[in-house]
């Protein structure tokens, strides 16, 4: 599967092990992200000590239990992602505390993290991340996705903080708010219909 913006500059396809090396080379490129995350931040080895986060992404990318839109340039070049997986898949989510106290269904699919180059942001990256993520959940038969993106509009929000990206992107593609959960978090969702 491959999805392409309306511009043609950019193209998402699924993480896996054919574009692991695209991949790697991203995050190594942007140290790691987030000081060495390696996008394993909601993932259940997150937090263990002694573990190679470049290693237990990998295992999962090729033993098919890690999965992302992977956002590549019309060179082949890695510029983004939007990580997506099952709740299994995906155990963390953000602020914990204020979702339990009053928590949705659980959902099919969980949308935490979306990422883009430092020196490609504003550039629909994201968005094109978001579409390929929504292209591969319908073709996997769809379901209920959530999320937990950040409000922005009104206000000047760091892009360090919006790294499961804005609310008002995610209501382009048909999500509603659910609750408030942080200042500017809230929890969204939506049907996916299968392909």
């Amino acid at each position: 599967m491959t999805l392409r913006d309306e511009t043609g500059e950019y193209t998402a396809r699924p993480l896996d092990g054919a574009t692991w090396d695209v991949f790697a080379e991203l995050v190594e490129r942007n140290n790691g992200v987030y000081g060495g995350c390696w996008c394993i931040g909601y993932h259940p080895e997150c937090g263990r000590h002694g573990l190679s986060h470049r290693a237990v992404k990998e295992d999962r990318v090729r033993t098919d239990r890690a999965h992302a839109a992977l956002v590549l340039d019309r060179d082949g070049v890695a510029q983004g992602w939007c990580q997506f997986g099952s709740p299994e898949e995906l155990t963390d989510i953000k602020h914990r505390r204020m979702y339990d106290k009053d928590p949705p269904p659980r959902p099919d699919w969980r949308i935490t993290c979306i990422y883009v180059d430092k020196g490609h942001r504003g550039q629909g990256i994201a968005r094109t991340a978001l579409e390929g993520a929504l292209d591969q959940i319908a073709r996997a038969g769809g379901g209920s996705a959530e999320a937990i993106p950040e409000v922005t509009a009104g206000r000047e929000a760091q892009g360090r903080f919006l790294f499961s990206a804005t609310v008002e992107l995610f209501e382009e593609y048909g999500f509603s708010r659910v609750r408030q959960v942080g200042k500017h978090a809230w929890i969204v969702r939506r049907v996916v219909d299968p392909a």
